[in-house]
Order: C-alpha cells, then structure tokens, then sequence
C-alpha cells in the first residue's frame, strides 16, 4: 500500500478515501433491512487517524484543518452505531495480531505510529458519548482461535443489547 511507503504523500488522500467509503458503507446500511457489523466506524478516521498523521507532522495542518471541516460537515448526516464494540488490546497483542494477518502492506507498520494509535483510541473511548459501548480486553481472549472465548463475547454482547448481567 503507497500510504506506508510514503505517508506523508499520501495521508490526506488515504483519511479522505476512507471517509468516502465509510458514508457509502452507512448509507448501504441505512438503506437496508439487516443487522449489520462493521470493523470500522467513521469516527475512528476523524479523531484516532487523521490527528495522529497529523500529530506525527505526516499531515500538515491544512489538509487537517480540511479534512476535519468535511468530517463534522458529513457526520451530521449519519446515525452513531447502536453498539460500539472496542476490542482493547496491547501493543503486544496489537503486534502478534498483525503478523498473523500476514498482509504484506502491514509489514511496514512502524512500532510508533501503532503505539500512537493504540493511545489516541482509547483516549477517544474514554470519551465516547454517542451511543452505547461494551469495552473487551481482548488481552487473554483469542476468539478467532478458542470457541470457549468467542462464546465469552457474544454473551458480552448480548447481555449489552439486551440489557442483563
């Protein structure tokens, strides 16, 4: 991916197409009748991605100052999610994560930019107000790989939608 050979090139261009997909995505939902997962929401790219590159010097302040102005212009349009689900984790774990996805545009990700991104989300997640969140350390989870752990999920999050123990 051109972003991590070069992200101050491409780091306005990358937060921009991000957002664009991101409306497409709520609009599709939107427009639908499912219940619908998403991996990523809008906000993530406007207040952890965007101000990082920006806090990094990998954006400079006017492409910022105007992606920022388009996201608050945007967000008004859309609705926040009925759950937000932040799977916390460790740099550590953020690490064995992204070498067991093996994909290769990730191998160049530098230990700062992830430590600095791990920080900005969960100073966002101390803040978040817009709908309900279920916070999960997922430290000592690996639901991909334990069914015991998944179950431990779930019934997470069907005890946050449905309001039980």
């Amino acid at each position: 991916m051109d972003f991590y050979e070069d992200m101050h090139r491409w780091s306005f261009n990358l937060q921009v197409y991000f957002l664009n997909n991101r409306l497409k995505s709520l609009e599709s939902i939107r427009n639908g009748k499912d219940i619908v997962i998403q991996d990523r929401t809008i906000y993530e790219d406007a207040y952890i991605f965007a101000p990082n590159l920006y806090d990094m010097g990998l954006m400079n302040k006017r492409d910022f100052e105007n992606y920022s102005s388009l996201f608050h212009t945007l967000v008004k349009l859309v609705q926040p999610p009925d759950l937000l689900i932040y799977l916390k984790a460790s740099i550590p774990k953020l690490v064995d994560q992204i070498q067991k996805r093996g994909r290769e545009y990730e191998e160049n990700i530098r230990l700062d930019y992830l430590k600095r991104l791990n920080e900005y989300y969960n100073k966002w997640i101390d803040k978040y107000e817009d709908g309900q969140l279920l916070v999960i350390d997922i430290d000592n989870l690996d639901f991909t790989e334990n069914d015991e752990d998944l179950a431990e999920v779930l019934r997470r999050v069907d005890a946050q939608i449905n309001g039980l123990f």
